[in-house]
């Protein structure tokens, strides 16, 4: 027996909607019997007093979903439905560690390395580009894309990287992706057999995360005033090397040409040697032009450049790539033949139209000589109020710097009394990979991003930073 009433009067629910759940739910609890017929659709009409065509929607949805079946000429009938099994732990609420809380960001100011500045953004220009993409390549987007992504935006930023990072490749070497993490993956499995990684010291947790979650044996390599420590990197002799030569992260080091050398002759003495060259944030120097990327003195095809518009455009942007030697580019095409890239093909050709159009590099310099006032402005801040407390190693790159800071504060306290200055910054000690030395006492080094500041708000948190101290 089918009994419920209807509120024919709901804003929020359509009829048909009500009459489609309530139903359900009898069905699921049991309430009516398996194989037993429903009442037509007129009877049940007439019932609830609303329309025909009513019931019918109802009707059609449970059947699409599978609760009640039809027989032709007869009508609809109940479906057998197993009870579903349920754990009381799993009806229980969340827990609390596991919910997200909204977190209030008021009064912060920033120092953080992985921020940019989108104040100075194109937004019109960007939005004009995307027009383009949407009027020219209907066709491609509404496609399924090949594996290494659109052949055309790959062409387009072959040519980019050529002119400003002298890397050599043709566009069928560039494989996009939606992040380094990404990509790295994919390097991985092109290599089936046991690979062992090497990787800088401070240098980036998150891929030497990822690498021992793929349990890739991967090794801590230690760092001298050149960039990566060659001694090291000859006794650990690792199959792949991941480095920053240009910026070094998150020291600041840019890896002289006598380094550059010495490890692309290292690669050479064994086949099947790669280095993984992330060019991060390359393309800001301040003061002299810049430098040419490891992967351009390449003479053997033993270098991966990995590269990314994350710096330039901002993180949310998602859009980074590699370049493989044809070697690897052969294993790509065969492992990853079906595969579907995590890549919006919208703000891809977006970024096609942005390069072309020359848009994308006004607005790097526009960047560049904003940042490079930022980058002066907290220096010189930094020097004014902290004095002879703060030794800066000032390297005209990128988007952050290494500053050794006197205190006496260990780096649990510091940390935590930035949190109640709503600084937000970040200490080296996140970044050493392995029980290295720790810092010399009555010091702490920070990576200070300059990016997401605004020039006002300099003062105010340099001087947070000192009564942090």
């Amino acid at each position: 027996m089918i009994f419920f009433t209807i509120d024919k009067d709901s804003r929020h629910e359509h009829v048909y909607q009500q009459i489609y759940k309530k139903l359900k739910t009898q069905l699921l609890e049991k309430r009516l019997q398996v194989n037993e017929k429903l009442p037509s659709k007129r009877q049940l009409a007439e019932q609830l007093q609303v329309s025909v065509n009513s019931v019918s929607s109802a009707y059609e949805q449970l059947l699409a979903e599978g609760y009640i079946y039809t027989i032709e000429r007869s009508g609809y009938y109940v479906e057998s439905l197993d009870q579903f099994i349920e754990h009381a732990a799993a009806s229980s609420p969340m827990e609390e560690d596991l919910k997200e809380k909204e977190v209030d960001r008021s009064g912060w100011l920033s120092l953080s390395h992985m921020s940019s500045d989108l104040s100075g953004f194109p937004f019109k220009e960007w939005a004009s580009c995307q027009r383009s993409a949407l009027a020219h390549h209907k066709t491609d987007i509404a496609e399924v894309p090949g594996p290494q992504g659109p052949y055309k935006v790959r062409e387009t930023i072959a040519r980019l990287i050529s002119r400003t990072r002298g890397v050599r490749c043709e566009p069928e070497q560039i494989v996009l992706g939606s992040g380094t993490q990404a990509l790295l993956q994919q390097f991985v499995s092109l290599h089936p057999e046991h690979i062992r990684f090497g990787i800088e010291n401070p240098g980036y947790t998150r891929v030497y995360k990822l690498l021992r979650q793929l349990n890739i044996e991967t090794a801590p390599i230690g760092l001298d005033e050149k960039g990566i420590h060659m001694g090291e990197v000859k006794k650990i002799s690792p199959d792949t090397l991941f480095i920053t030569p240009s910026h070094q992260f998150p020291t600041g080091t840019i890896m002289p040409i006598s380094r550059r050398i010495e490890l692309l002759n290292w690669a050479a003495l064994k086949e099947g040697r790669y280095i993984i060259e992330d060019d991060y944030d390359s393309e800001f120097k301040y003061g002299t032009d810049n430098i040419p990327s490891l992967q351009s003195l390449d003479r053997n095809q033993n270098v991966v450049y990995m590269g990314t518009f994350s710096k330039t455009l901002g993180p949310g942007f998602r859009i980074s790539y590699m370049v493989l030697p044809e070697t690897l580019l052969r294993r790509y095409r065969t492992i990853y033949d079906h595969w579907i890239p995590g890549t919006d093909a919208i703000s891809l050709f977006t970024l096609h139209y942005f390069i072309e159009t020359g848009m994308y590099e006004r607005h790097l310099k526009r960047m560049n000589h904003r940042y490079e006032e930022k980058r002066t402005l907290l220096i010189t801040e930094l020097h004014r109020v902290l004095g002879s407390r703060i030794h800066i190693r000032d390297i005209p790159a990128g988007l952050h710097f290494l500053a050794e800071i006197q205190t006496e504060k260990s780096v649990e306290e510091f940390q935590n009394r930035a949190r109640k200055e709503k600084l937000e910054l970040y200490m080296l000690e996140r970044f050493k990979l392995s029980e290295a030395a720790d810092e010399k006492p009555g010091h702490i080094s920070l990576v200070i991003g300059f990016a997401a500041i605004d020039e006002k708000d300099i003062p105010e948190a340099v001087t947070r930073l000192k009564k942090i101290m």
